[in-house]
């Protein structure tokens, strides 16, 4: 089977033009060289960077930046939060979203079966590589969730969790926008990704995130590994570690913008108003049917790193 389809009905001239700029470059050299670029630290080169980005993107909120001033164009892409812009959502069953996104395909998970946009389909196996963890998701729900890269790039612990591995799945780097899901199939399978389950103490429910990287993103740093998962990472495809979130605790951060995958098992349901193309912020309410109630939050900072132990 062809990984991209030749054409198809309804992209308009602009958006297989969109397609070609930002898929038919050498992808991972591209890749490469904006991490490279971005952490170059050069107040007058980050200025005249963020400038020109701004051009492209309006929605771009610097003002909600806890420090402004940024030596790098990576530290305006991580940048952290004003303290108290992202409350959670805290009644009794709720999960929160973890990150700032445009919501995407979403909605219950027909056996294994689920979609990226409209007529392209995909199995939880084919992403996944645990088939147990997966088995675990049919008939369940998910939601995807892109980062556009004018947004907040942290993403947080949904409910109170642990994290004990990360399974990272080398791969590609297409884009992610909604361009690139009508044009390439199976596109989050083929593209570099990790999986994380979270864990909780209830046996009958279950809950996992799967980031995905994209062009110009390929790193993904987690606070609970000792290095970022990108292009030049060599270690262990399954990453033993031990950590322990509250809900809202920072889990990391992509360089760039990027997709979230959230996956629930059937108990849950999607929230009123998690329809495809709504805006959501981290901490408002995703899901519903969450069994365990979140701890009192006054005693952390959403910014505070998770208590970790790391198996070497």
């Amino acid at each position: 089977m062809r990984s991209v389809k030749k054409a198809t009905p309804g992209l308009t001239t602009g958006e297989q033009l969109n397609f070609l700029l930002t898929n038919r470059l050498p992808r991972r050299w591209l890749t490469l060289f904006m991490g490279w670029f971005s952490r170059i630290e050069s107040p007058a080169l980050t200025r005249l960077s963020i400038a020109i980005w701004q051009c492209f993107c309006d929605d771009l909120r610097l003002q909600d930046a806890k420090n402004p001033r940024f030596k790098s164009l990576q530290e305006c892409f991580t940048r952290q939060l004003k303290p108290g812009l992202r409350p959670l959502d805290n009644r009794l069953g709720t999960v929160s979203s973890p990150c700032d996104a445009i919501v995407g395909a979403c909605g219950r998970i027909q056996d294994n079966r689920l979609f990226q946009a409209k007529g392209f389909p995909y199995t939880l196996e084919q992403l996944i590589p645990d088939t147990r963890l997966a088995a675990r998701y049919h008939n369940g729900q998910f939601v995807t969730l892109r980062l556009k890269s004018s947004m907040y790039h942290r993403f947080h612990a949904p409910v109170d969790c642990q994290v004990r591995r990360v399974n990272y799945v080398s791969g590609d780097t297409w884009n992610v926008n909604p361009i690139a899901l009508k044009k390439v199939e199976k596109l989050f399978c083929k593209n570099e990704r990790a999986v994380l389950e979270l864990e909780f103490g209830h046996p009958d429910y279950s809950l996992t995130l799967v980031p995905v990287a994209a062009i110009l993103v390929a790193s993904m740093k987690f606070h609970f590994l000792a290095e970022p998962l990108n292009l030049k990472y060599r270690g262990a495809n399954v990453i033993p570690c031990n950590a322990t979130l509250r809900k809202g605790q920072e889990m990391g951060y992509f360089q760039h913008g990027s997709t979230i995958l959230v996956f629930a098992s059937e108990q849950y349901q999607l929230c009123p108003g998690i329809v495809e193309g709504q805006l959501v912020r981290m901490g408002e309410a995703l899901l519903s049917g969450h069994p365990l109630q979140a701890r009192p939050l006054h005693d952390f900072n959403q910014s505070e790193e998770p208590t970790t132990t790391l198996d070497v």
